[in-house]
């Protein structure tokens, strides 16, 4: 019997409805998981850095860490504003842009530029001492191993900037299996260390925390990304980027924080202390809590691909604000035009060579070792937390929210103190001076090109071209 067209089971209306819901989930899985691949993979050697400041003082090495993701929360604390004010992207780019004008923009950017690089040099080279921790016979080629890795990495974005779901599937394989890891180390382990876990006498605690802290503040690294990748979800609203950009941003704290304290604490419970030249410190956890088995296997095996797609994930970002930077035939942007040049899959092939160049000779100059990296990772970014602190800052002073520019002051104080105390190292100074280099550069060319306006918006429209 046929219905009147009133009494039929309104079947086709409610099915959209009804999907839009899963729909909505699964691109949400797909967008924060992938955008924090980079932060969750620097859990691989941000505490080994901290380690190595402490000269393998286990018992400090807890309230370090500690300290790192307290850090980390301010930082992030300044990003869930940034995507409130800026729910179609931008970053702190946008925010200096604003606060200050224009030319405060290139700072940030150029920060960007060569934390891009930086992110690639290191996450290959971690990489591939995660492979070599499994198969130590690969010792002996180390840096051809990362090198090979490098070129396959670029090769595969070649092929265009596809893939979000799958390096959402191996963040939650890497989570996953650490979590095992961590289970079972806690409860039933397969052997403990001999570390040294009592302080030297000679060194106040304190002192040595506020040193060490700093160089393992390479786990920050990769928080501003959800305040500029919210710019891909051009099928959103603001209203639902925010929500994208805030959850993601709160996934971040919880996965990151969560994940690095756990770590830490199994590394002490297991007196698992600097690692061998074959080695990493996660990698000696693993194999303390799991023994040789297929669970240690799998623990490297997605360590090793989740910082493939960290490095990945900074191949497409990174050439896509170049290529935004150059701007279009009709709107001439203030880098040469053929670094926008794309093929058919829409990748801008010699930004990405640029990049494979850049990070192939900061590969080889640290001999592949990611321990050596760390030490410049912690500089430029901090630049553009510095300058989006401030920009914010500025923003709650302007808007009289008392509270709020104070949060933001005091914020921008501790990470202005961590850069102080990362640059008087020595050699990462020269991450700065890369930094200023390129922000000045790209400043000249701004304005040899007559001051073209919107240069505020060039992280979100390099991040919307990889969308």
């Amino acid at each position: 019997m046929i219905l009147p067209r009133r009494d039929r089971p309104a079947s086709r209306a409610a099915t959209p409805r009804a999907s839009r819901v899963p729909r909505r989930s699964v691109l949400f899985f797909a967008f924060a998981f992938a955008v924090i691949a980079d932060p969750v993979s620097s859990v691989a050697y941000a505490i080994e850095a901290a380690l190595r400041a402490l000269r393998g003082d286990l018992v400090l090495l807890l309230p370090t860490m500690a300290l790192v993701v307290g850090l980390v929360v301010m930082v992030t604390a300044n990003y869930w504003q940034l995507v409130g004010r800026f729910p179609r992207g931008g970053g702190a780019a946008a925010a200096a842009g604003r606060a200050f004008g224009p030319r405060w923009t290139f700072l940030p950017i150029g920060a960007l530029v060569v934390d891009f690089v930086l992110t690639i040099g290191i996450s290959i080279s971690a990489a591939a001492s995660a492979m070599i921790a499994l198969f130590p016979e690969l010792g002996s080629v180390r840096v051809p191993l990362a090198l090979g890795l490098l070129v396959v990495v670029a090769g595969l974005t070649w092929f265009g900037h596809g893939g979000r779901l799958l390096f959402a599937m191996m963040t939650v394989l890497f989570v996953a299996v650490s979590v095992a890891v961590l289970v079972l180390g806690f409860l039933s382990p397969h052997e403990r260390g001999n570390a040294v876990t009592n302080t030297d006498p000679g060194r106040p605690a304190m002192l040595a925390v506020v040193l060490a802290f700093p160089v393992a503040m390479a786990l920050a690294t990769g928080v501003e990304a959800p305040s500029t990748a919210i710019a891909q979800l051009g099928q959103l609203g603001d209203a639902d980027r925010r929500r994208f950009g805030r959850g993601t941003l709160a996934l971040l704290v919880v996965i990151v924080g969560g994940l690095t304290l756990a770590l830490t604490a199994l590394s002490v419970h297991l007196r698992i202390g600097i690692p061998g030249a074959d080695s990493t410190q996660i990698a000696d956890i693993a194999h303390a809590a799991t023994g040789p088995g297929w669970l240690y296997g799998a623990f490297q095996l997605t360590s090793s691909l989740l910082l493939l797609a960290a490095a990945s994930s900074s191949f497409q970002a990174g050439p896509g604000l170049l290529k935004a930077l150059a701007g279009t035939p009709k709107a001439p942007g203030v880098l040469p035009s053929y670094l926008g040049r794309t093929n058919k899959h829409h990748t801008p092939y010699w930004s990405v060579v640029v990049y494979l160049a850049a990070a192939a000779l900061i590969i080889v100059a640290a001999a592949g070792q990611e321990q050596e990296l760390v030490l410049f990772y912690a500089v430029a970014v901090f630049v553009s937390f510095l300058v989006g602190l401030l920009a914010m800052t500025s923003f709650a002073r302007t808007e009289q929210k008392t509270a709020l520019a104070w949060c933001n002051a005091l914020a921008a104080t501790a990470v202005a103190f961590t850069l102080a105390v990362n640059l008087l190292r020595g050699w990462p100074m020269l991450s700065l001076v890369g930094t200023l280099l390129i922000a000045g550069g790209l400043y000249a060319r701004w304005v040899r090109a007559g001051r073209p306006t919107g240069i505020e918006d060039v992280e979100s429209r390099a991040e919307a071209s990889t969308s």
